[in-house]
Order: C-alpha cells, then structure tokens, then sequence
C-alpha cells in the first residue's frame, strides 16, 4: 500500500538536469532528502535549450526548478544547426517559460537555476573530439545575469550558479567532471542552494524538506531495534550519518 497524494517537483532543463539522478547527482540529492514528503519527477533532456523549452507540454505540480541557459551560450555554429539561442530570444524564452509555470496554478512554485559557469580548458581535454561547439566561462556569464535579471523583473526565485560554483577553489576540476556537467561536489552545491531558496521563500504551504510532513512518521512496532531494546523510527533522510546539504 502507497500513502495519499503527494506534492510534485519537477526538475525541468537540459542534460544539466537529465545527469543529475546519477554520480552523486543534485537530483539524486533532492530525492532522498524528500524521499516521504514530495515526488521528485525528472524532465531533463540533454542537449535542449530554451527555443525547444517553450514547446513543452503543461504540467501542474508543487514546484518546478527550471534550468536553461548553458546550451543557449554556446557560440552560433557556422553550419547555423546548434543549440545556440541570440540573447534577445532566450530572454524571451524564458519570460515565455515563466508566465505559463505561474498560469498553471496560485500554488505552482518556480525556481530557475542560471547557467553555471564553464571551464573551456576542460572543454577542450573532454570533449573537443565529440562536439564541435565554443562554448566560453564569459557567454555563461551573460546568459546568467540575463536569466536572473527576468527573474527580478518577474518576482521568481533564482540560483546564481555561475557565482556560487566559483566561489570553490579550483571550481573547474572540483565542481565540474568534464567542463560543464556537474561533479558530486558541484551537485552538493546546487543542493545547498535550492535548499536555502526554499527555506528562506516563506511559501504557504512550506515546500522545505524540515517543515513537511513525512508519509508514515509514526512509531511502529515494525520499525528496526535499537541496542536498547525500542524501535527506531528511520523516517528522516539524516538519520544515518552526517546531512551535508545545509
């Protein structure tokens, strides 16, 4: 038996996303810390940008953590077939992304996540003989600042990826395993950050893992024994060892 109906959360981007339930993973991370409050849905597809983000079918859960911007960045390809969005559309694109989130419902939450930076020297080691793109540390930048500039403009909650991950001595090898996707060290980061976004929006209902409740909290006579004889309730994601998130 399942328990009742439980809140959403929608994890919608590009291969930032898609990666992000494996090595350590940010999306990983997010599902076990609310492993008996919220179902964490993946909708990540790898090499999208903002243009194919616009097209996407409605969706109507608690919250949706929105990421577009990296593949946007990437410099025009001569052959005019690419990722690359003009700077003018993505921020349109993402205007466009924000109003049909907030339209679904009072209740649907949104929070964007700016492109992160990128390393071009690890770029150039990992995946110069697979992908025949330019994508700078400077372009992520301006895609960066143009995402959270939209999400001042509309009263959205927004990570600033781009500066948190730099603020890690040697970000490019630490937080990043191959220049632009993340490492376990870049997920905790990103982890760390929602959280504090979600912690610090004072949304009615509350969407931060401590303040909801867990399915099946209860004490049970059918949970594990302690050394001491009583039951031991196993409900919360920190019971065994250190809770590294906050």
């Amino acid at each position: 038996m399942v328990g009742l109906q439980r809140p959403q959360f929608v994890l919608f981007g590009s291969s930032i996303v898609q990666l992000s339930y494996i090595n350590e993973g940010w999306g990983a991370i997010l599902a076990h810390i609310y492993a008996r409050k919220a179902d964490i849905v993946l909708r990540g597809y790898s090499g999208w940008n903002s243009r194919r983000a616009v097209q996407d079918a409605a969706i109507q859960p608690s919250l949706v953590i929105v990421y577009f911007g990296g593949n946007d960045s990437v410099h025009p390809h001569a052959t005019g077939l690419g990722p690359h969005v003009p700077l003018p559309e993505y921020i349109e694109n993402t205007r466009k992304i924000a109003m049909h989130l907030k339209s679904i419902s009072d209740k649907t939450r949104v929070i964007f996540l700016s492109a992160p930076p990128a390393s071009e020297e690890q770029i150039g080691i990992h995946l110069s003989d697979k992908i025949d793109m330019v994508r700078t540390n400077e372009s992520c930048r301006i895609y960066s600042e143009a995402c959270l500039e939209v999400c001042r403009e509309m009263n959205l909650k927004a990570v600033d990826l781009w500066t948190a991950i730099q603020q890690v001595d040697n970000w490019e090898t630490v937080c990043l395993k191959d220049g632009i996707h993340f490492a376990p060290e870049g997920s905790r980061i990103i982890v760390k950050e929602i959280l504090r976004v979600i912690k610090e929006a004072h949304w009615e209902p509350s969407l931060y893992w401590k303040a909801m409740a867990s399915e099946f909290s209860e004490d049970s006579p059918y949970d594990p024994v302690s050394m001491e004889g009583k039951t031991v309730n196993v409900s919360e994601p920190d019971l065994f060892g250190d809770f590294p998130w906050e």
